[in-house]
């Protein structure tokens, strides 16, 4: 765990603002509001946001900002813990989506807000709540200046094929099969230098092997049923980079999950998958126009199984790879997934 104090608390020959310029002198201490940054060193400038950070924080009236830094070790939650106790009433998260997922699950239950500074390659949270994707400044206004919103998060179960059990925070959407088989081939080094066109890559290698997957599983508290499938994904929100929109009818504050199984049989069957969710949900569903469009045209896809529910459980017939918020979490054999309503405070644009 590594954490480093605001500048005004940690004075060099280079830098040694005092605390006023961090925002705060004359003013009483225990009635002042502090943040807290969580960043990952490898995705931001953390000079140009400590810059942004100081002028919008005095402006606002907040107090003095502190810094806490992700590792490999720790992507974001055990330093989130640390701002809370040191009193933060909002955790700015500086990173990718696991720096954002971590911070989250640090945050579930807690009276402190997230905001959002979005790095990295997929802002699927930031994406989904409409916010600023690479305008900086205007992120850390919203923090400081914005309003705060409630949203659901997703808390998974999950079982190892050794037994272990564990359980973690989504607060997008939480996928087993075909899609995680993605994620875990995805090299690291060419998403550093490529984006997401490294997934085209990690697709091309999945889609070698034989993908489906046998499971039991039970929505609510219904009977249980089997499936074959090549990926199932339980959902928050819905939409993914490149304009996907995955699950169309997905609400972030509904207390709900929508759900979807893909099935897709051969050339046709992936064909068809690519129309709606690209063609139909990402174009059509966005203008009226469109909309009826659809409604005339209105039929039932078979490679696409959509449904809805508070809590899914499935079991697999055999260890799969498992991941949330578009990070490979390993293989699970079974997985628990329940709605969390309005657990996660965010901060939006006002």
């Amino acid at each position: 765990m590594t954490t480093s104090s605001s500048p005004a608390e940690r004075p060099s020959s280079t830098e040694a603002p005092s605390a006023a310029s961090e925002g705060g002198a004359g003013r009483d201490a225990t009635a002042v509001r502090t943040a807290a940054v969580v960043y990952n060193p490898i995705k931001v400038d953390l000079k140009t946001i400590r810059a942004s950070v100081l002028r919008h924080q005095d402006d606002a009236g907040w107090g003095p900002t502190r810094y806490y830094e992700t590792s490999k070790e720790d992507p974001g939650g055990a330093v989130t813990a640390t701002a809370l106790a040191d009193g933060a009433s909002m955790v700015i998260a500086a990173g990718g989506d696991g720096t954002v997922r971590a911070v989250a699950e640090a945050l579930r239950g807690s009276d402190a807000s997230l905001a959002l500074l979005p790095s990295g390659t997929g802002n699927l949270l930031a994406r989904n709540l409409s916010l600023t994707l690479d305008r900086l400044d205007d992120s850390i206004a919203t923090a400081f200046r914005g309003r705060d919103r409630d949203i659901d998060l997703g808390v998974v179960d999950i079982e190892r094929e050794n037994g272990d059990r564990e359980t973690k925070v989504f607060v997008v959407m939480a996928g087993v099969g075909l899609d995680a088989k993605m994620l875990a081939n995805t090299n690291d080094e060419l998403k550093r230098r490529v984006g997401w066109l490294a997934y085209v890559d990690a697709i091309a290698r999945a889609l070698r092997d034989d993908n489906k997957i046998d499971v039991r599983y039970q929505l609510d508290d219904g009977e249980t049923k089997t499936m074959s499938a090549h990926t199932i994904i339980v959902g928050n929100c819905g939409l993914l980079p490149a304009n996907i929109m995955l699950l169309p009818d997905a609400a972030v504050d509904d207390g709900i999950f929508d759900i979807v199984a893909l099935r897709p049989e051969g050339f046709i069957g992936w064909a068809q998958i690519w129309i709606k969710i690209v063609w139909e949900n990402g174009v059509l569903r966005r203008s009226h126009v469109g909309r009826r469009i659809m409604a005339a045209n209105s039929r039932e896809v078979r490679t696409l199984r959509y449904n809805k529910g508070k809590k899914l459980v499935v079991r697999l017939e055999s260890a799969q790879d498992f991941e949330i918020d578009g990070d490979s979490v390993g293989k699970a054999v079974a997985l628990r997934a329940v709605v969390d309503p309005g657990a996660l405070t965010v901060r939006v644009p006002a």
